[in-house]
């Protein structure tokens, strides 16, 4: 039986997808279709927004997973070892899409125009590359997004309930447990 993930793991889980894929979905929309400037607006200021509000949940999350690294002792199989290259590339990845994505702030950063926080950078060569390597990062997160789904799924019809872990819900032999 595999051990269910905590509450707060599958929170900071669920809340990270939701931003990540909305981010990028909207993000690829945009920029691959004739969108008209109010949308392109309302889209840009939304994700900068959403994403900016979400770099301390990333951060809490990335401490997460480098504290569950630490050695417990035993010998990870290869599948697992592999499975951990992977999220970690995720984690990476992610960290340098947030981080390019405030560097190629061309103007200050407002958060549903609550907050303000000042441009980062004032050379337009070096907010051109933080946008090139946004972009780029943006679409390598796509295809870990992906990858992962696909793990979901192998997993999910292999018998390990990887779905059910990462969810809210009780496993069923908790559920017997308590009713005795």
């Amino acid at each position: 039986m595999s051990i269910p993930y905590s509450r707060r793991r599958v929170l900071l889980h669920w809340l990270s997808a939701a931003i990540i894929l909305w981010a990028l979905a909207s993000g690829f929309y945009v920029a691959f279709n004739s969108v008209s400037a109010s949308t392109e607006q309302w889209v840009g200021s939304l994700n900068v927004s959403l994403t900016t509000l979400f770099i301390p949940f990333f951060l809490w999350r990335a401490w997460l997973f480098v504290c569950e690294l630490a050695p417990r002792g035993a010998t990870l199989s290869l599948d697992k070892r592999l499975a951990l290259a992977v999220h970690g590339l995720i984690y990476l990845v992610i960290g340098v899409v947030l981080v390019t994505g405030v560097l190629m702030m061309k103007s200050p950063i407002s958060v549903f125009g609550l907050v303000r926080f000042p441009q980062p950078l004032a050379d337009p060569v070096l907010i051109d590359l933080a946008n090139t390597v946004h972009r780029l990062s943006c679409v390598v997160l796509s295809m870990l997004v992906a990858l992962h789904l696909c793990a979901v799924l192998w997993h999910e019809f292999s018998g390990r309930r990887v779905v059910r872990r990462m969810s809210f819900a009780k496993p069923a032999n908790t559920l017997r447990r308590v009713q005795r």
